[in-house]
């Protein structure tokens, strides 16, 4: 086996468990890895500290996968890892209740690189990472072994991947194709879900239980869920009680299947005002028709990719939600994310009293929000926790 050699006090991380390790800690590259392939990482006086896959052309130039010498990650290693994964998510599948979630989170289940998403019969997965793509026919295998889906489908169509030396690939990988919707359940709601077409691998199950619990809130209340997708917070709102609900989003395929979502769950279409617009231009149109909401939900895209954006996406955020509180009732409530990881929880808040000071209202924070067990966060790896949410109380 290859062996990187890591310079000397580059190794703390390493030896702490943290999946990572960027091409200015190495030292020493002995042998020729190819991009993939499986390296010993070893400290200047050569003891060994873990096991990982190699990319050259990569700024993680290895993410480690295990740390116990005598543990290879051979075939059956990483057969065991998905196993695990998957075993530690059996009890989220209840029929009649829920039907989708996070099979593997990457770095969370030790296979840096891959994500696998269960719709129903049918499994989504993102390859991210060059040593996931040397043994992707195990992970489809086993995957296959494990649930026996009627059809497993990729979509590796990240920005990821092309600092990893691969290309986009997206298409079917065993069994049938999925339909052009596939019907899934969560919370006891139905739900169309595109996976050839649809935003990331078809759906956001890292919702699930934010919009169980904003729910909570909504009855007899006038709503307004911005970037809604196919309406995972609106949905919930109606089952609950809402008195209306007004969705926004940009995309038309977004907007169409919220339609198919709301006729297949037999909801009150007479509720739902569903309105194709970029969210920022008609928050200012709200603004200037004078409108008001009870409980408004913003849900926005990642603004934040890296920490170096940050300042520029906190900005972002905070026009954002000054526009959403500002067409918010006295007592109003603002379920508000964000989905970037180099935003953590305190900045957010402090993003938001900005937000709040430029709109001239006090706010309370009354609910903390987070991403839900099918996406853990590994004690040695923080960046794994990237959503985060609050709801405020406009008082």
């Amino acid at each position: 086996m290859d062996t990187i050699i890591l310079n000397k006090g580059k190794d703390k991380a390493a030896w702490q468990l943290h999946p990572w390790v960027f091409s200015g800690a190495i030292a020493t590259v002995e042998g020729t890895p190819k991009n993939g392939d499986v390296v010993a990482v070893v400290n200047t006086n050569r003891e060994f500290i873990a096991y990982g896959v190699y990319n050259n052309g990569s700024r993680v130039a290895v993410r480690l996968l295990e740390w116990h010498p005598d543990r290879i990650p051979d075939e059956n290693w990483w057969r065991l890892r998905i196993q695990k994964a998957v075993q530690a998510r059996a009890h989220l599948f209840v029929d009649g209740f829920n039907t989708t979630a996070r099979l593997i989170f990457a770095e969370a289940d030790f296979i840096p690189g891959l994500i696998a998403d269960r719709y129903g019969d049918y499994i989504s997965i993102q390859v991210h990472a060059a040593g996931v793509e040397q043994v992707k026919d195990i992970v489809i295998d086993e995957l296959n072994k494990l649930l026996q889906p009627k059809g497993i489908y990729e979509r590796s169509d990240l920005k990821s991947r092309e600092h990893e030396g691969l290309v986009d690939t997206n298409g079917l990988l065993s069994g049938s194709m999925p339909p052009e919707f596939v019907d899934i359940i969560e919370n006891g709601i139905h739900y169309q879900v595109n996976i050839i077409e649809g935003q990331k691998s078809g759906f956001y199950c890292d919702q699930r239980e934010n919009r169980l619990l904003t729910a909570q809130y909504v009855k007899d209340k006038k709503v307004l869920d911005c970037f809604c997708y196919s309406g995972g917070f609106t949905l919930n709102a109606l089952k609950m009680g809402a008195a209306a609900v007004t969705s926004v989003d940009s995309s038309a395929l977004a907007i169409e299947t919220l339609h198919k979502n709301i006729v297949r769950n037999n909801f009150d279409v007479t509720k739902l005002t569903a309105i194709q617009s970029d969210v920022n231009k008609q928050l200012r149109a709200f603004g200037e028709q004078e409108e008001k909401f009870d409980l408004i939900i913003l849900d926005p895209p990642k603004y934040a990719p890296s920490r170096s954006a940050l300042d520029r996406a906190s900005r972002a955020y905070k026009d954002l939600n000054r526009r959403g509180m500002m067409l918010l009732n006295s007592g109003g409530l603002l379920a508000t994310f964000s989905c970037s990881g180099a935003m953590d929880i305190d900045t957010f808040k402090q993003v938001l009293a900005w937000a709040a000071l430029d709109a001239g209202k006090e706010i309370q924070f009354i609910r903390q929000f987070t991403q839900p067990e099918d996406h853990p966060v590994r004690a040695s790896f923080p960046e794994g926790e990237y959503l985060k949410g609050l709801l405020c109380r406009i008082i």
